[in-house]
């Protein structure tokens, strides 16, 4: 199965020569820094401190000093063995389990909780980045009055005073604003503290919204409830501008059971997946067919799709003609796979069409096969619940005396328009609890730290209902504060501990044995049976029959449509929380490979139309409000939308939060949408065009329809198989990987996973502009088609462990040498740089430390892993296929005298969709064997002959026939 032309970037889809030039130069950067004038007396100052420091290395080390011990040492504590804890990890209120390894006491990784429904295992780029929150240096220290350091006598003094004045009003004036919860404790807390005073009120709300998901299944089905897809079981799934993959409640588990029906090898029916949005999303690069529409457009189709599947359709269809020719193929395949069909809509869409999707999905007759429905997960005050802009409203008025913000950033994140801050400087009392001293904790009258979960008890639920009771990671950095203990501070004289509120709570739901259900849920980081079960509630018709009458009336288009902004949370930064984590801020982002920035995402129509390219700054205005940012032409993006990442730049929020462009501005605004060049111009950081490829397409990636695969039972011979001789390793194991393309979805949980497993530093903006990053791991995104409406693909790549590496014969030194089992492996302290193995390195794996990174990184020696050396200046690193944890399995197959077993590398452990297989070829019941056996099996480059140990299974696509005929 080969492929057609494949592109990175748009300057190699147009046969740029520059691009090519750049692509092609051994040493990017080089150039301009020679072009410099170079002083001799510059020269020999610099020659001087070199000498200098590498002596001073020798002497002290930022990762040579001690560490001190423990005076008490916890029980089951081994030195230099790990120990592993349960907990949660929790985004927008849904819990996904995960397991924190210790060393010594200190947390230093995050995997997946085999036994938590919600991971299995697996885990995302945000859980994998927790490590750097929980030691970041920027975290609060100390509590603040009106922005002075006060103390906690004072502060209890203060909450006792709002208690009694409380007390005597029955609550008038207090009001409570959090994000998102699904805590039981929590929950169970501010009932009784509105119970307590009668005439307080609760606001719950996240800059990311799911509230148009719960309407619409309130309107659907006339009381809020949940949905749970099922896509193991899915044969169609419709994806409309869906976040199931990437965001939504589930996500990790979604992305296993969406891999799970992808390869045509592993399973009896490969599914089909089609995707209808306005701006590319992560399943909608996986998609067998990516549709591209505005919103008006997507209404229309979802409304007549709704009519066209309801069993009373009527003449609802008709008048329709204007419709896209693949709409009647979609509705026909949608049809002949009722019961096995699903229809997905993102959160951003209108409450509306999340009705019609529950429509749409009952007429498929998937409850109880493809989706279930259950009680809400999350928290609701119910008839005690206020919005956010009746909050705005009562504390301009003068009605709130009390306010207590837990974890929320409103002053930041608010709609411009509703003038939170301005509000805010009217109420007489104001607590803020947050982990930062953010923009609203400056604005507040006390400022609280708020205790990272890893040092306080909670618990929280998943996506199906699921309880995990959250346990402390470790004692307090900072003498912070939980959610727990400062809602209990408001309703009872006496300071409750987080744990003794906690276990309070659970105390008569564990059974008659509490301590033993305590330590159970503990160690499985799950409440046994505590899932949600499904609800038999039926449809409204009355509610919904309207939504599909209106399908006649729908929008129609009538040529060129007015400018729409699009507002999605950062890939990488949510909403904002994450934007001072330096990992995730140097992630690149899955579908542009962006780093340290967010400009406007404008289409290449768009883009061709105002004369711009990459990195133009534009004036974007939507009614009075205007933003000036830099622009990224995005192959794929509709035409008429344009779509701003919401978290950055930030006034406050630690030292990195503030870099690129504040968008919260818009999510408030009105008006027509304008949009027009300026004379300004960003340099972007993008890794789109590093490290670039040059080769066929079917060297580099393969893909094929599964029309292709059927039809040609047979297969090509890999041209690796081909050779004079073939080296096998001497050793008891031959370390070899697989990665599966069908599976990959471009997540990016693996390079967070890596780099906290291997001590891999970030390095920087400039840097980057450098070309210098330093991941082992990257993920190549590709395209096939035009620049408009482009197919994707996306191919992990890291160091293939070559049979006949090329990089091995350069070196002068010897410091990538073969092991007894097949690795690559690099010996740092002989490593001189002279760089000739990245230089011979065809698939450009190999990473180089201009500078002393790791050095230069705002982060503790405790939070690095000790099993990995931390490299230093001047040498070559890349990916070792987890070389320490290779070496703990042979430890303790040593000590149990058995071969070794089973080994996870970090990246196989984290990616949700099961992409990676790593195992031993000398074990013919292996995985990897099996996996290398397939037919779709294929070797990078393989016209190379350096026998890479690393090898793919090719993407294959399921496309609808008739959508293709039509094409054609």
């Amino acid at each position: 199965m080969t492929g057609h032309s494949l592109w990175r970037s748009l300057e190699q889809a147009a046969g740029d020569p520059a691009f090519h030039a750049h692509a092609q130069r051994e040493f990017p950067g080089i150039a301009a820094s020679l072009a410099d004038p170079v002083d001799r007396r510059e020269v020999l100052k610099l020659m001087g401190a070199a000498l200098l420091w590498s002596g001073l290395a020798g002497c002290d080390s930022k990762f040579g000093k001690d560490l001190i011990p423990a005076v008490r040492v916890p029980p089951g504590m081994v030195p230099g063995q790990p120990n592993y804890y349960a907990t949660a990890h929790v985004l927008d209120g849904y819990a996904n389990g995960i397991v924190v390894k210790h060393l010594m006491g200190r947390p230093l990784k995050v995997d997946g909780n085999l036994l938590h429904p919600a991971s299995l295992g697996a885990s995302d780029a945000f859980a994998q980045a927790l490590p750097l929150d929980f030691y970041d240096p920027d975290r609060a220290a100390a509590l603040t009055l009106h922005g002075a350091p006060s103390d906690r006598p004072r502060l209890e003094r203060s909450i006792a005073e709002q208690r009694d004045q409380l007390a005597r009003t029955g609550g008038r004036g207090l009001r409570i604003l959090m994000g998102s919860t699904s805590s039981p404790t929590l929950a169970a807390q501010l009932d009784a503290l509105l119970l307590h005073y009668p005439e307080a009120r609760h606001i719950g709300w996240d800059p990311v919204s799911r509230d148009a998901v719960a309407q619409g299944a309130a309107r659907a089905y006339g009381r809020p409830l949940e949905s749970l897809a099922h896509l193991d079981r899915v044969d169609v799934l419709l994806a409309i501008d869906s976040d199931l993959l990437s965001g939504a409640p589930g996500s990790v588990r979604y992305a296993r059971d969406f891999a799970a029906r992808r390869n045509p090898t592993r399973t009896a029916s490969m599914s089909r997946i089609y995707a209808l949005e306005p701006t590319p999303t992560l399943i909608g690069a996986v998609a067998d067919h990516r549709f591209i529409a505005d919103p008006p457009t997507m209404e229309r189709i979802v409304r007549t799709l709704a009519a066209a599947l309801s069993p009373h359709p009527g003449p609802v269809v008709a008048g329709h003609e204007s419709l896209p020719t693949w709409f009647g193929p979609l509705v026909e395949d949608l049809k002949r796979a009722r019961g096995r069909a699903l229809v997905h809509i993102g959160r951003d869409q209108p409450v509306a069409l999340h009705a019609l999707a529950h429509v749409v999905n009952e007429s498929l007759q998937g409850r109880g096969s493809t989706f279930d429905l259950i009680e809400p997960v999350r928290y609701s005050a119910h008839d005690r619940s206020a919005t956010l802009a009746e909050l705005v409203e009562d504390m301009h008025a003068g009605r709130v005396t009390s306010l207590l913000i837990v974890d929320s950033n409103p002053v930041y994140t608010a709609p411009a328009e509703l003038g939170f801050a301005q509000a805010l400087a009217r109420v007489p009392f104001s607590l803020a609890l947050a982990p930062r001293g953010d923009e609203t904790a400056r604005a507040a009258s006390w400022f609280v730290p708020l205790a990272h979960p890893w040092e306080a008890w909670s618990d929280a639920r998943a996506y199906d209902g699921s309880v995990t009771i959250m346990q402390p990671q470790a004692l307090p950095l900072y003498r912070g504060v939980s959610a727990h203990e400062m809602v209990a501070r408001f309703t009872a004289d006496a300071a409750l501990s987080g744990e003794e509120i906690v276990r309070s709570h659970w105390r008569d739901r564990l059974g008659a044995d509490f301590e033993a259900g305590w330590r159970d849920a503990l160690a499985a980081g799950l409440i046994k049976g505590s899932a949600g079960t499904a609800v038999d509630t039926p449809l409204r018709t009355d509610a919904t029959g309207s939504e599909v009458a209106n399908a006649a009336s729908a929008p129609q288009s009538d040529g060129p449509s007015a400018l729409k902004v699009l507002l999605r949370p950062d890939p990488s930064l949510w909403d904002g929380r994450f934007a001072n984590n330096p990992w995730l801020q140097e992630l690149p982002r899955s579908l542009t490979k962006l780093v340290w920035d967010n400009p406007l995402l404008i289409a290449p129509q768009l883009a061709q139309r105002l004369g711009l390219t990459n990195g133009d700054h534009v004036r974007l205005a939507v009614g009075a409000t205007t933003i000036e940012t830099p622009v990224w032409v995005l192959p794929g993006q509709a035409a008429d939308c344009v779509t701003a990442l919401l978290g950055s730049g930030r006034a406050e929020g630690g030292r990195l939060a503030s870099g690129g462009v504040d968008f919260y501005p818009l999510t408030g605004a009105s008006g027509p949408v304008r949009l027009e060049k300026t004379s300004g111009h960003t340099e972007l950081a993008s890794t789109e065009h590093h490290n670039a490829l040059f080769a066929t397409p079917a060297e580099i990636l393969r893909h094929g329809t599964f029309r292709e695969l059927t039809e040609n039972s047979g297969r090509d011979a890999d041209p690796a198989e081909a050779h004079l001789y073939r080296r096998r390793p001497p050793g008891p194991a031959a370390w070899a990987m697989s990665i599966d393309l069908n599976a990959c979805i471009g997540c990016n949980a693996c390079i967070i996973a890596c780099q906290a497993e291997n001590n891999i530093p970030v390095v920087g903006k400039a840097q980057v502009l450098k070309e210098r990053e330093m991941h082992w791991l990257r993920i190549d995104r590709y395209y096939v088609g035009s620049p408009e409406e482009p197919q994707s693909f996306f191919q992990p790549v890291l160091c293939m462990h070559c049979e006949q590496a090329p990089c091995e014969n350069v070196c002068p030194v010897g410091a990538t040498v073969h092991d007894s089992e097949g690795l690559n492996v690099m010996v740092y302290n002989r490593c001189v740089g002279t760089r000739f193995c990245s230089n011979n390195c065809p698939y450009k794996v190999r990473r180089f430390n201009f500078f002393a990174f790791a050095r230069e990184q705002q982060r503790p020696v405790e939070s690095f892993n000790p099993d990995v050396t931390v490299r230093a200046r001047g040498v070559m690193e890349k990916c070792s296929y987890c070389v320490q944890r290779i070496a703990e399995a042979r430890i303790e197959a040593d000590r149990a005298n058995r071969p070794v077993g089973e080994v996870r590398t970090a990246c196989q452990t984290a990616c949700p969709a099961q992409a990676f297989t790593f195992g031993n070829l000398a074990d013919p019941e292996s995985e990897v064997v099996q996996r290398k056996e397939s037919p779709l099996n294929f070797a990078m480059l393989a016209e190379q002959n350096t026998q890479p140990r690393t090898t793919y299974e090719a993407r294959v696509c399921n496309p609808n026939p008739a959508i293709e005929a039509a094409r054609s």
